[in-house]
């Protein structure tokens, strides 16, 4: 798993601090995979509210400085506490923030990192950053999550479920801008495999197109769902025929806290 030895620790121990008030997201939670394309070099923290993650860092800042770890503020506001966390010669930085409760799937737990976000609001969070700001780390995930968890039209479909300021199709033109960094911007990141930047250009571009096929297909009253394989357990991109039924799928929209797929409606 591309975690490094210091931030497995770091999750360890945090792990036991955690409740149904904060919960492991951003790039460490998406890369737990050991198919996962980059180390993060941040670990980041959600919560449903601005009072949990003031009680949130004051747990865990407790509990590092206990365990001997030190800790530097870089930055405290409400909502937002980002902290540098070192030990002898290892340091990570570690965020502690607030995010929207509305998610498509309930928190999993994990063994090592506590409660994660599900990949596939992981996925659509991703989609979300990388069309807020230009960075390269946002592509790198972007293509790792369109390759192992959805397809990019799936995820734009799904995260205007989340963020009902785009369409479907603004969302994509956004991402469209998207792609365009120079060597030295990949080789900045900690990768855990080799990045073409001249295939994954090409990827990018497949993907792009995929996508606008993929949300002119869809009819309006599903726009911000996924679709969810009872069957197989687990989400896909339906094609644009037959029916749902017949494709064996149905919506899954999302709400606060998140909610599993009602496996009941599967046939129709």
């Amino acid at each position: 798993m591309p975690l490094t030895e210091f931030q497995h620790e770091l999750l360890a121990l945090l792990a036991r601090t955690r409740d149904s008030d904060g919960y492991l997201a951003g790039g460490t939670a998406l890369h737990f995979a050991p198919t996962s394309h980059r180390f993060s070099d941040d670990i980041d923290f959600f919560h449903d509210s601005v009072e949990a993650v003031a009680e949130s860092f004051a747990r865990d800042s407790q509990a590092l400085e206990e365990a001997g770890y030190h800790l530097e503020v870089l930055l405290s506001q409400p909502g937002l506490v980002r902290a540098s966390v070192q030990s002898g010669n290892e340091a990570t930085r570690v965020d502690w923030a607030h995010d929207s409760a509305w998610r498509f799937m309930p928190l999993v737990r994990h063994e090592t990192g506590g409660l994660l976000l599900h990949e596939v609001d992981l996925a659509i969070n991703k989609v979300l950053a990388l069309a807020g700001r230009d960075e390269a780390r946002d592509f790198v995930d972007i293509l790792y999550a369109h390759e192992h968890v959805l397809p990019l039209g799936a995820m734009v479909w799904a995260a205007v479920g989340k963020d009902p300021g785009f369409t479907p199709a603004s969302l994509l033109e956004q991402l469209k801008r998207r792609g365009r960094y120079q060597p030295e911007e990949i080789d900045r990141l900690a990768l855990a495999a080799p990045f073409n930047p001249i295939e994954s250009k090409d990827a990018w571009r497949k993907a792009l197109s995929c996508a606008d096929d993929f949300i002119r297909s869809r009819p309006h009253d599903e726009v911000g769902c996924l679709y969810h394989s009872p069957s197989l357990d687990r989400f896909a991109a339906p094609c644009p025929e037959p029916s749902l039924q017949e494709q064996g799928l149905v919506a899954h929209f999302g709400q606060p806290g998140g909610i599993l797929p009602r496996v009941a409606e599967a046939g129709g």
